[in-house]
């Protein structure tokens, strides 16, 4: 007589610290396969498109830092860009350059982060604190231009809100060549790590076609093999002057778009932002960074969507302007929200044990997905 069973509901998090903040995932269960993943969010709510409207243009800005913490210089960025194309205004070739810096800079820090903390949730300590180290610097060199580590507010519409530091061309190119041998040295430790390509490979299949479905972008969509990227197919600023190569999944240690290739777009895109910034930190025109910063922000009645290339996919602004000096409406679209969407899809199937490696590989940040 066969024997009657039942699935099994299992709460992980909000305090799991393999949640990445403050997520809770509804896990059903049968036996430890996962039958479906339920994410609940809204933890962390701050009302970030609601309080916008309440604010001058500018006043916005400090908010967009707080969505997403680990890339607050490309939330600036996506924003005062959105803003100015609503002026109509051009910014000095001097802003530009330090923009793309800063940015590259940051989807350094940020993919460090992802990297450090995706080794550490599967078991792998070292890693995590080689790549803190090496993120650290980054980060010096944000506080000696802005005096912030964190939250920067470095981006105005216009401009920014300082000059790059004297030491700040010299210090960068000191950087670059340290960081360049740490990357060798972080594949030897974790990438080609067998016990990190077990846990990894094959685990958490995503497939082009689902991806684009669900509207997944960035390094967890081109880790399924699709060389998407705004910086080269929908170039804002000054993207479109550099050399650079968008890595993609190729599935070496298993199948295309599996938890190691998502990981290893990101390692080689660090590769690739130093070669941005490479070809960018000898070129900074002198000039003033302010000249262009309206005195006043109030843009003419109309609408503008934004979109950049973040550290985790699309991020996108849609703003409404009534003719006042605040936005009627701003709408985010923030990648981490829409790419956590697909994680039922990855998991069902799978063990208890590969959620926790699946969720890292999307590297989601809960403030940009609660706003």
């Amino acid at each position: 007589m066969a024997l009657k069973t039942e699935t099994m509901i299992l709460n992980m998090g909000p305090q799991h610290p393999s949640t990445h903040g403050v997520l809770r995932l509804e896990l059903e269960l049968e036996g430890e396969l996962i039958v479906d993943v339920k994410p609940h969010i809204g933890y962390l709510h701050r009302c970030f498109e609601k309080h916008a409207e309440a604010m001058t243009y500018p006043q916005v800005i400090p908010y967009t830092d707080r969505m997403d913490y680990l890339a607050s210089m490309y939330n600036n960025f996506g924003y005062v860009i959105a803003v100015e194309k609503l002026l109509g205004i051009e910014v000095p070739e001097r802003v530009e350059y330090i923009r793309v810096i800063m940015g590259e800079l940051q989807r350094i820090a940020s993919h460090l982060v992802a990297i450090g903390t995706f080794g550490l949730d599967i078991g792998a300590f070292t890693p995590f604190l080689y790549c803190f180290r090496d993120r650290e610097k980054i980060l010096s060199l944000f506080e000696m231009t802005c005096g912030a580590r964190l939250l920067y507010n470095y981006m105005w519409v216009g401009g920014l809100s300082h000059d790059i530091h004297p030491d700040f061309v010299r210090l960068t190119k000191e950087f670059i060549k340290e960081f360049r041998p740490t990357i060798k040295e972080l594949n030897d430790l974790l990438s080609y790590n067998k016990i990190f390509i077990e846990r990894t490979a094959n685990i958490g299949v995503l497939p082009l076609d689902t991806a684009i479905n669900y509207g997944v972008t960035g390094p967890s969509l081109r880790g399924s093999g699709l060389a998407f990227d705004l910086r080269k197919d929908e170039p804002y600023s000054i993207y479109d002057r550099f050399e650079f190569d968008v890595p993609v999944g190729q599935g070496l240690m298993g199948t295309v778009g599996d938890c190691w290739d998502r990981y290893y777009v990101r390692v080689l895109e660090m590769e690739q932002s130093l070669r941005i910034i490479e070809q960018a930190i000898d070129k900074i025109p002198e000039g003033d960074v302010q000249s262009a910063i309206p005195r006043r922000i109030k843009p003419p009645v109309g609408t503008v969507y934004q979109r950049v290339e973040n550290p985790r996919g699309e991020l996108g602004y849609f703003i409404i302007s009534d003719g006042s000096t605040n936005p009627f409406r701003v709408k985010v679209r923030a990648p981490s929200f829409v790419n956590l969407e697909v994680l039922g899809e990855l998991c069902k199937g799978h063990l208890v044990a590969d959620v926790i490696a699946i969720l890292g590989s999307i590297d989601i940040v809960l403030g940009e997905v609660d706003r």
